[in-house]
This record gives C-alpha cells, structure tokens and sequence, in this order.
C-alpha cells in the first residue's frame, strides 16, 4: 500500500509542522507533497525528508511569505497530483484540495479561519489590502474549498471544536483525533540567550498571529509588573509588539527545540489566549508538570483539565488573564497528575490511530 503525506505549506515552524513530522514518522516511507518548502524557516528535521512542491515553489518570495500566494493556491492546490493508495491530507486549507487517484483521508486543523473566521483571523490590525483581497475573492474560495472537501474521502477532527466546525461548514461528520506533543521533557537542553538566570517566569508559546490574543497577554502581565513573562514566536504581529513591550515581558523567535525544552522546564506556568483549534502548548508545559492559564475556548477545552493541570479565563481580557494567573499562583499544583494530563495525548497513541484508519480506508468501496 502506497501511503503519502500532503501538507498545505512548511513555511513555518508551527504545531501544525509538529504533526506532520509525527505522521512522517508513522508512514517513514510517505513522501509530503506541498505547494511550498523554506527550509530555513520550518522544523530542521524536513531538510532529511522526501518532500515534493508545486511549481511555485521556485519563487523564493512566496517561499518567505507564503501568504502572498493566496490569491493562486486554489489553482496551485488543484494542480497537485500525488501518486499514492491513500493520501493523508494534513490541511488547514489547502492539502484536501490536491488531486489523487487513490483515496484521501483529511486531518482537519479547521476548514479555512481566513475565509470562515475573516475578521477573527485578520484581527484589528489587518490590512485593507488583504481584507479587500478576501472580499473580492473569499467567494469563488469558498465554493473551491467546500467542492474539494466533498471530494475526500474521509475527515478526521484535531479537535471537538473543529469537529463541530466541520460539521457546520462542510456538511460532513468527523472523527476526532487529537494530535499528539512531541516534546520530550527528559532530552537535552540549551539556555536562550539573555535568559540564562531567568527562573519562575510565566512562559507563553504562539505564532504572533491577530486571533492568538498575544497582544492580550502583554498587557496583563503588563498590570502585574512584579512578575516575569517570556514570549515565544514569530509572525506579522512582532513589530507591533516590540514597540510597546512592558519592561516585565520578553519576546524571543526562532529557537531550537532545546531552547524550548529550558524554557518549559525553568518556567511557572504557561498563558495562553488564543482562539485555538487544538490547544498544543498547554499540553507541552504539562509534560514539565507545569499547569496553564487558557482562554476557555476551542481545542483547550480538549487538552486542559480544569482545576488538574490548568485554569480557564472566560474573556481574552487583560485583567480576566492577570486574575487568573493570580488564581494558578495561589493553586498547589500535583506536577505527577499534571504530566499525566500529557500523556494522554502521546504520538504512539496517535500514530496507532492514523494506521489503523490508513489501513482501514484502503479496505473500503472507492468513494463516489
């Protein structure tokens, strides 16, 4: 049985990257098609990967800024043909698109935030000119998208939340299967710089993306200024919140997964407040036996057990986010059951589940 991968672009290091990396280690024989491949600016592990691109690829601009693509991906997306059995389509927009004479099973991140979520996804900050592309073209996006999700065969949920999502924009049941962490709390680990005597910070990990609510969490820490918070990630909102940074806050890019492991293992706890499908970071900081302070809201719903590894906010508000925090600071927290919260979202686990749907699809009718 000839088993692919297809992902919609590995641009990025993202929890999204993440999985598609544990799928290659389920299938290590599965190539990854993909429209586009920047090596520099996703997880180093893809460089020793077979990975195949799209014609675009060849322009190094969309490579370093794959969102100016947008206006040619359904056409790019269409245009991908992957020769295989089965096709497990890694998408968030993209992958569930590319053509294949065998079957397709979807791992659904959500059905595309920037054309069901616009104003959620592009924030207060967002362009006219990406709002305006959007509008003009969100129409004949969408029909695209909901005729190529039609077209696969089967779709799996990273999440009840984007199960319920997918339902309610495709028309289409689901299974959820949750992805899986894969930190490793007992690997090496490397100081960041500037931080080497830091410790009992509160640590948040985000692509800085308008819907990730980073901006929100500034701004608590910045009405709590004894305390320390260390911020992860890259994206379009950097610049913005560099420029107003409280002297308490931190913001670092681009580091090693050792670099992440010191941090997870030096700091507090973890905030987050973004509107997320899946809710990785919490679960990451777990297997450190460290609780979370989330937006209750989507996938955290799934991967935090309130009161057992981590507390819930009702509002990405400031101050609802400096209370909570107040409150996991005053909670005596077990470290073993936290990390047991973790281990219910292991890779062999998910790995398990991927083959025995893989398998099972190969079995079935072909789809009509």
């Amino acid at each position: 049985m000839r088993i692919a991968i297809a992902h919609d672009y590995l641009t990025q290091r993202g929890g999204a990257e993440k999985v598609v990396l544990a799928m290659a280690r389920a299938f290590p024989e599965a190539p990854i098609h993909t429209t586009l491949f920047e090596p520099e600016s996703t997880f180093p592990e893809f460089s020793d990967l077979d990975v195949r691109v799209s014609p675009i690829n060849r322009v190094g601009a969309l490579r370093r800024n794959h969102r100016a693509a947008l206006p040619v991906l359904p056409l790019v997306a269409s245009a991908m043909h992957v020769d295989a059995d089965v096709v497990l389509a890694s998408s968030s927009g993209w992958a569930h698109g590319f053509r294949t004479s065998g079957r397709t099973l979807v791992y659904c991140y959500s059905p595309a935030r920037w054309l069901y979520q616009t104003d959620r996804y592009l924030g207060d900050s967002g362009s006219r000119l990406a709002r305006g592309v959007l509008s003009v073209l969100g129409p004949s996006f969408r029909a695209w998208d909901r005729r190529a999700a039609a077209r696969a065969d089967e779709y799996l949920a990273i999440s009840s939340a984007v199960r319920d999502r997918i339902r309610s924009v495709y028309g289409r049941d689901s299974e959820v299967v949750p992805a899986p962490h894969s930190i490793d709390s007992g690997a090496s680990q490397e100081p960041v710089a500037g931080l080497e005597d830091a410790s009992d910070f509160w640590l948040c990990v985000s692509r800085l993306l308008p819907y990730k609510n980073v901006d929100r969490v500034v701004e608590a820490f910045g009405l709590s200024p004894d305390r320390r918070l260390v911020v992860v990630g890259t994206g379009p909102e950097e610049s913005r919140l560099r420029a107003s940074l409280p002297s308490n806050v931190t913001l670092v890019g681009n580091l090693s997964d050792a670099q992440i492991r010191w941090l997870y293992a030096r700091s507090r706890a973890l905030v987050a407040a973004s509107y997320e499908d899946f809710g990785l970071t919490p679960i990451e900081a777990a297997t450190f036996g460290k609780p979370s302070a989330v937006l209750r809201w989507g996938g955290f719903l799934d991967t935090v057990a309130e009161g057992r590894s981590g507390l819930f906010f009702d509002q990405p508000d400031p101050a609802a986010i400096a209370r909570t925090v107040d409150a996991v600071e005053s909670t005596v927290w077990d470290a073993t059951a936290v990390a047991e919260q973790a281990a219910r979202f292991s890779e062999e686990r998910f790995s398990r589940e991927l083959r025995r749907r893989v398998a099972a699809l190969a079995e079935e009718p072909a789809h009509a």
